[in-house]
């Protein structure tokens, strides 16, 4: 087991934030994690984090995947105090980090998301895990399964995709695998492109447009500048920045404020 004392999050916040959708609380403070095809159960007592894994894999897996090498507490103080919205949201979602995700599980899940919810999403992306993924067990023997690789997800009809309960989205989500999993699309080469090459990069798989293309590149390609506006953050930006959000005064890490405005939205 692994204890570190982290400032800057809240297992909790980052279950519900929208960014993930394989992190469930499963009682008593706990919450399981799959990502990467492992699985884990973490928790917090105070700014105690306990990880249920050895050392190498918190250092090749865990750390990173939770951003615990930036300083959050560095982006909170840089928000203008006069700016109330702001100041309110880290207030209530102060605890998210922006975690460094698996890109094709990244691309898949926000597929999904377009005119969905967090809970329904979730479950579709379990579906497509039980029904297209690897079977595995964790430390108590106990089955799980990974996310389908490119490679599962292309060989798969929309047709087959059906019992997922997609909807419209089925189609895309074959399509894009196929994209990937022929190399139309490169992940490794789009990995290593900056932000605006990227988003475009991405726009070209089926059923990625701007939006959310924006949340791949924030969520798994850690380009924090990228501001993803969907129903939620348009409406903050109506009520709130009517002139635009101050996108110079916070040059690379917008993308942080951006979903502590959501969580705010949603949660507040």
């Amino acid at each position: 087991m692994i204890e570190r004392n982290v400032t800057d999050l809240d297992l909790g916040q980052i279950a519900r934030s929208g960014q993930c959708f394989r992190m469930n609380d499963i009682g008593e403070g706990r919450f399981s994690l799959i990502a990467s095809g492992r699985y884990i159960e973490l928790w917090q007592r105070g700014d105690a984090l306990y990880c249920d894994c050895e050392e190498d894999e918190w250092e090749a897996v865990w750390r990173p995947y939770f951003d615990l090498d930036t300083d959050y507490g560095a982006f909170k103080r840089a928000v203008s105090p006069r700016d109330k919205y702001l100041q309110n949201a880290i207030q209530v979602g102060g605890g998210i980090r922006i975690l460094r995700q698996e890109l094709f599980e990244t691309i898949i899940c926000f597929i999904i998301s377009q005119q969905n919810n967090i809970n329904r999403i979730k479950k579709c992306v379990e579906n497509i895990s039980l029904l297209f993924g690897e079977t595995c067990y964790n430390k108590s023997k106990e089955v799980y399964n990974a996310f389908p690789t490119p490679q599962a997800l292309a060989a798969v009809t929309a047709e087959e995709l059906a019992p997922c309960r997609l909807g419209y989205r089925a189609k895309y989500i074959a399509a894009a695998s196929r994209q990937i999993a022929c190399g139309e699309v490169d992940l490794d080469r789009v990995a290593a492109l900056p932000y605006e090459e990227a988003k475009a990069e991405l726009m070209r798989l089926t059923g990625v447009g701007v939006k959310v293309a924006e949340c791949i590149c924030l969520f798994a390609l850690h380009h924090i500048d990228a501001f993803p506006i969907d129903t939620h953050i348009r409406d903050m930006l109506d009520r709130h920045y009517p002139k635009g959000f101050p996108m110079k005064r916070y040059k690379g890490f917008a993308g942080v404020l951006q979903q502590y405005g959501f969580y705010y939205e949603i949660y507040a």
